[in-house]
């Protein structure tokens, strides 16, 4: 798993949220406004003094009206076949973590796979998430504990979870060492991003 952050391409967060604020012509305080984040937060992820968390970047896409794969800048034509070599695959930096799109941004169906890198203690934050459709979960390596409505699941390799995303859940890496976690997100209705749906407060 180590291969897939070393090959993939990273992607400036700090860049790509500026031109998506200012495509969107909105200003700095308005982001603020929308997302419930300080304007001095967000000014410190524009300038790159800081990494934005998980629960962060879902507010930010929300608030911009956008998913969250748009901070990976693609902008092709959506496919009904996208094959992606390990070394086109985006990845987006957050706080103890990396997320790797795995061609849903790219697909014109309604399947969002995508990979989590999580370090020791690396978590979605302390709301839980809400959206369309229903999701899957697959434990690569380490471990990694999921909340669903008020049941705790904790999937070690080769554990695997599937349920439905309208229930609230969240989640967060409890061990002392790193987890790779596959998510795929299917079964929303067509237009909808999962991805940019607010997190609850």
């Amino acid at each position: 798993m180590e291969a897939f952050q070393r090959d993939a391409i990273s992607v400036d967060v700090a860049t790509r949220l500026r031109e998506l604020r200012e495509a969107g012509g909105v200003s700095m305080r308005t982001l603020a406004a929308r997302s419930g984040l300080s304007a001095n937060a967000l000014s410190m992820i524009e300038r790159g003094r800081t990494s934005p968390s998980v629960s962060t970047l879902y507010k930010l896409a929300g608030a911009l009206g956008v998913p969250i794969t748009a901070f990976f800048g693609v902008e092709s034509e959506k496919k009904q076949i996208v094959f992606l070599k390990g070394d086109e695959r985006a990845r987006l930096p957050f706080t103890r973590g990396v997320f790797e799109a795995l061609g849903g941004e790219r697909f014109s169906g309604q399947v969002a796979p995508f990979v989590l890198t999580l370090d020791s203690g690396a978590s979605c934050g302390p709301n839980d998430i809400v959206h369309a459709g229903h999701e899957f979960v697959f434990c690569l390596r380490g471990h990694l504990e999921y909340m669903v409505e008020k049941e705790t699941f904790r999937l070690e390799p080769g554990d695997s979870l599937l349920f439905a995303s309208k229930l609230r859940h969240r989640w967060k890496n409890p061990s002392n060492a790193v987890a790779n976690v596959l998510i795929v997100i299917s079964g929303f209705a067509e237009g909808e991003e999962p991805h940019a749906t607010h997190w609850k407060k």
